[in-house]
């Protein structure tokens, strides 16, 4: 099955065009596999891209994060030496790798250490946003939320 339909969605949820253009272009954009690497699940609202970035330096490799995206660039510096390869397994090009970050979920610490890069990300969701119990006739609920918001 290589297409989704998404007319049931249409019908019953309000603001999913976010979803349904994510999933959309999943489908038709080819993932790049160069450089490989990981994404973890460290705890319910922490995550972790390890990514392998052999014959690369701290200074060839930057990082951006844009709403919600993220972007990994690696710029490989020219070496002017000639050199003659019996075999070249290592693959040092240049790579644009893209994440699409859900909402709320922030970069917090990135690190480079022995050819590995590895990035922390966080889901941080604001307190406004949080579930809460509303009581029923409870007027004074409401005013000790809307004080405690303008805090």
């Amino acid at each position: 099955m290589r297409t989704f339909d998404l007319a049931p969605l249409y019908r019953s949820a309000i603001g999913f065009d976010r979803l349904a253009h994510l999933l959309e272009s999943q489908r038709t954009d080819a993932q790049p596999s160069y450089p490989p690497y990981n994404i973890e699940l460290v705890s319910e609202d922490k995550y972790r891209i390890v990514m392998a970035l052999a014959g690369f330096d701290r200074s060839e490799v930057e990082i951006i994060t844009e709403r919600d995206s993220l972007h990994i660039t690696g710029r490989k510096q020219k070496d002017d030496t000639q050199r003659t390869f019996l075999h070249r397994g290592i693959a040092a090009r240049d790579f644009e790798q893209r994440f699409q970050l859900a909402n709320h979920v922030k970069v917090t610490t990135a690190a480079f250490d022995n050819g590995m890069l590895t990035i922390e990300l966080v889901r941080e969701v604001p307190e406004a946003l949080k579930p809460r119990r509303i009581v029923i006739d409870g007027g004074e609920n409401v005013q000790a939320l809307e004080q405690r918001q303008a805090a």
